[in-house]
C-alpha cells in the first residue's frame, strides 16, 4: 500500500497545502499532525478580534473533525512530533514511527524571547496561535492596561486593537519609530502619531529590562531608567522559524528550513512552506506568500512539479488608526523618497538605477496600491 503524505502543522500553511493537494488528488492517503486541537482559523484575525467584537471561539472556522471530513484526511490532534528519519522515511508522532511517502513541514515559527529580569517574567504573555490567544483574552478580563514589548507588525496591530477596545496601552521598543524595519521615518511617524491619538503611550528608544510583580499587575523597568505599570505584559518582539525538528533530521537550515523553487528541502521527500521555510534567501511570514506556496506545492505533491512564484505582494498592516501598506524593498543600495502630507504619505524606494524596488503607503494614499503593484518588481518571478 502506498504510504501517506504527512503534513506537520495545521495552521494556514498546513491546511492550505492540504486543500491545494486535494484539488488535484483525492486518492492519496493524507495525515495532518497538530500540536493543538487542530481547529482551522485565520491567524491574522487574532490581532483585530477585539475591534470586531469577536471572542476566541468566534474565530474558529472549522473544527479538526470538520477539516478531516473536508480533506478526506486523518487529523491527529495534540500530537508531538519528536523526530524525522529521512533514510527510513518515518516521522515520530507521540512515540510512534509513522511512515510517509512525502513529508511536509508546516510547523511555523516560535516567538522570540528576550532576556528579562524579575519575578514577573513567567507571566509575560505571547500570542502565536489561537490557543495562546485564548489565554490572553482570559487574562484581559478585569485588566485596564497592557504593556506591549515590540513596535513591529504584531505589536502595532495589537496596540491598535487594544486601544480601540478601551485599554490603556504602553508600547516599548528600542527602535526610533514604529515599523522601522519596514517603513522610512515619515510614514513611521504618521503611524506613531495616529496610534498616540488613539491613546497608545509610546516608549521608543528604550527597552524593557525587568518585569516585577506589583500588586495584581506588574512594574516594568526600562533601560533609560524609567518604569511603568501595567496589568498585563504582552511580548511581540518577533518570530523565528521553528527549525529544530528539521535541523535534528540533518536537513539544510539557515534562518529557516532551506527549500528550492518547488518547496523541496535538502531531502527529496521532505518539503516545507510557510513561516518555517526559507526560499531564494527569503523568509516570508505573511499570508500571500504562504498561499502562493501552498498552490504550487499542492500541484507538486499531486505529481505536477510546479515552481513557486511570488508576485508583488504588499503587506497590509491592520492598523485602522493609520491604514498602512508596505512592500519591503529587496535592494540595499537605494533610498527612500517620500511625498504627501501626513498621514497620507507615499514612500518610494528607488534602487541604484532609479527603479522602484519597494513602497510604503499610509492613510488615504493606500488607495493607490494597485498603481504601485503594477510598477514594482515581483519578489520571485
Amino acid at each position: 500500500m502506498m504510504q501517506p503524505i504527512v503534513i506537520v502543522g495545521t495552521g494556514l500553511a498546513g491546511y492550505g497545502a492540504a486543500r491545494e493537494l486535494r484539488k488535484h488528488d483525492r486518492e492519496t492517503r493524507l495525515i495532518l499532525v497538530s500540536r493543538d486541537d487542530g481547529a482551522s482559523y485565520y491567524k491574522p484575525d487574532l490581532s483585530e478580534a477585539l475591534t470586531k467584537g469577536h471572542a476566541p471561539d468566534d474565530l474558529v472556522k472549522k473544527t479538526a473533525e470538520a477539516m478531516a471530513e473536508e480533506l478526506d484526511a486523518e487529523v491527529r490532534t495534540h500530537a508531538e512530533v519528536s523526530a524525522i528519519d529521512t533514510a527510513a522515511r518515518t516521522v515520530t508522532v507521540n512515540g510512534e514511527a509513522l511512515a510517509y511517502r512525502d513529508l511536509v513541514l508546516a510547523n511555523g515559527a516560535e516567538p522570540i524571547s528576550i532576556p528579562l529580569a524579575g519575578d514577573g517574567v513567567d507571566e509575560v504573555l505571547k500570542v502565536n496561535d489561537l490557543q495562546d490567544y485564548r489565554v490572553f483574552r482570559s487574562r484581559l478580563e478585569g485588566a485596564d492596561s497592557v504593556a506591549i514589548l515590540g513596535a513591529g507588525l504584531i505589536g502595532c496591530e495589537f496596540a491598535n486593537d487594544l486601544a480601540n477596545a478601551g485599554f490603556t496601552v504602553h508600547n516599548i521598543d528600542p527602535i526610533d519609530w514604529p515599523l522601522q524595519r519596514f517603513l522610512p521615518e515619515a510614514p513611521g511617524r504618521a503611524l506613531e502619531s495616529a496610534l498616540a491619538d488613539l491613546g497608545v503611550d509610546w516608549h521608543l528608544g528604550t527597552m524593557v529590562e525587568g518585569v516585577q510583580r506589583a500588586g495584581d499587575g506588574f512594574e516594568l523597568s526600562l533601560s533609560d531608567g524609567g518604569s511603568l505599570n501595567a496589568d498585563l505584559v504582552l511580548s511581540a518582539v518577533g518570530l523565528r522559524p521553528d527549525i529544530a525538528l528539521a535541523e535534528s533530521a540533518g536537513l539544510e537550515v539557515d534562518r529557516g528550513v532551506v527549500v528550492d523553487r518547488e518547496l523541496r528541502t535538502s531531502d527529496p521527500h521532505v518539503y516545507a512552506l510557510g513561516d518555517v521555510a526559507e526560499g531564494g534567501g527569503h523568509v516570508l511570514p505573511f499570508v500571500m506568500p504562504l498561499m502562493n506556496a501552498a498552490r504550487a506545492l499542492g500541484k507538486t505533491l499531486a505529481g505536477e512539479s510546479t515552481a513557486v512564484r511570488y508576485p508583488v505582494m504588499p503587506v497590509i498592516v491592520k492598523t485602522p488608526a493609520c491604514p498602512t501598506i508596505v512592500y519591503p524593498p529587496r535592494a540595499t543600495d537605494g533610498e527612500w523618497t517620500v511625498s504627501g502630507d501626513a498621514p497620507d504619505l507615499e514612500a518610494r524606494y528607488l534602487d541604484a538605477e532609479g527603479k522602484l524596488d519597494g513602497f510604503a503607503l499610509t492613510g488615504e494614499a493606500t488607495g493607490k496600491r494597485r498603481d504601485y503593484i503594477k510598477e514594482a518588481p515581483p519578489l520571485l518571478a
